[in-house]
């Protein structure tokens, strides 16, 4: 099989600077191109170790710029498009729903254009169009519900699910009425290394480190499926490599756990760590352990976010059947990795959270 020409959408961001790492390791001889706009969550310092890959390129811009995207699509001969590039904190999308609409909608859009002009109108080479999307398009689940599978109606509940429902019908139409080669993923809630830190497990061990409140919306028992970073990366992997073309394939983690639960055992954790290395305490005075206290100290209850889903779960049994796909990390060795990396990292993070976002998570969350 020839070497594969890979444009990657967003890989400066969490997952698909995970997604790059990941692929330059496994396909040491694809090309392998990075598009990404530098917004707030793409950061290139998280595609440091890749910048001296002979496969390598990192371009900056936007995927609304059509003529960007076509020309790399030429210039390039890519083949396979995975299109991670996405605005996807719904807090924001709460406060601030047309960034959500232009990048998703409009942007995923324009992918698909220049997609079809130079593959189906121009070269007609043999291709793939693989987008990344989410579970949050299928709603919200009671307790009792069984998980969301791949025939679950949509039903978004925030601007940034709508969003990428939106996304997804798009790649969907394209498919069936153009004949574009596509495939979709729905993955579960993602952590491990380079995820910013506005999101669950990196804000709470960031704020545990400066001994910041915890905050937790409503009652703390709104339930998410976690599925380690590289888990993801794999997944989409065999989507690529044996995914049937116009279909749509469930990632998760088959882990669920509440909010309130996973902010309880970071504590632990981190807890533990701070006990088991003095130099932790003077890395972070301000951390409770180093001051004698419990990190669960620090938990705080804030009033629950507008339209908050109460439950997320997938079922995968369909990426298992037809891909052999199953997650290789049990969340006690993901969670490991990842309080590992975020200690190791530390230059990373605080470039990262520059005094603009730190401004930002104060006004939401009181920390």
């Amino acid at each position: 099989m020839p070497p594969s020409r890979l444009l990657v959408t967003g890989g400066a961001g969490f997952i698909g600077a995970n997604f790059v790492h990941y692929w330059l390791a496994k396909h040491p001889g694809d090309r392998l191109v990075v598009l990404d706009a530098l917004t707030y969550a793409g950061n290139r310092a998280s595609l440091a170790t890749a910048a001296g890959h002979p496969s390598y390129r990192f371009v900056h811009g936007n995927i609304l710029d059509l003529n960007l995207v076509t020309g790399l699509l030429r210039e390039e001969e890519i083949d396979t498009v995975v299109h991670f590039a996405a605005e996807s904190h719904v807090d924001r999308s709460i406060l601030g729903p047309d960034a959500f609409i232009e990048t998703n909608v409009v942007g995923t859009h324009t992918l698909l254009k220049a997609a079809r002009a130079v593959w189906l109108a121009g070269s007609g080479r043999p291709h793939r169009f693989h987008h990344v999307s989410t579970d949050e398009v299928y709603g919200s689940l009671a307790p009792a519900d069984p998980p969301f599978s791949e025939r679950t109606a949509y039903a978004p509940n925030s601007p940034y699910s709508a969003s990428k429902a939106s996304s997804d019908h798009l790649v969907r139409a394209y498919h069936h009425t153009y004949g574009l080669c596509t495939t979709t993923s729905n993955c579960s809630n993602n952590y491990g290394p380079y995820q910013f830190p506005e999101k669950l497990i990196p804000l709470m061990m960031v704020n545990i480190l400066h001994g910041k409140p915890l905050p937790l919306y409503g009652d703390g028992q709104n339930i998410r499926d976690w599925l380690y970073v590289e888990d993801h990366c794999r997944g989409i992997e065999l989507v690529l490599e044996r995914g049937g073309v116009g279909e749509v394939y469930n990632l998760g983690g088959h882990n669920e756990w509440a909010n309130i639960d996973i902010v309880r055992l970071l504590c632990r954790l981190l807890d533990e760590a701070f006990a088991q290395d003095p130099e932790l305490i003077r890395r972070f005075p301000d951390a409770p352990a180093s001051q004698g206290r419990l990190a669960a100290s620090l938990i705080t209850w804030v009033k629950d976010r507008p339209g908050h889903d109460r439950r997320y779960a997938i079922d995968a049994e369909k990426s298992r059947r037809e891909l052999g796909y199953l997650p290789k990390e049990s969340f006690a060795s993901g969670i490991e990795k990842t309080i590992a990396w975020m200690l190791a990292n530390e230059p990373w993070w605080r470039q990262v959270m520059d005094g603009s976002y730190r401004d930002w998570i104060g006004r939401q969350y009181g920390a």
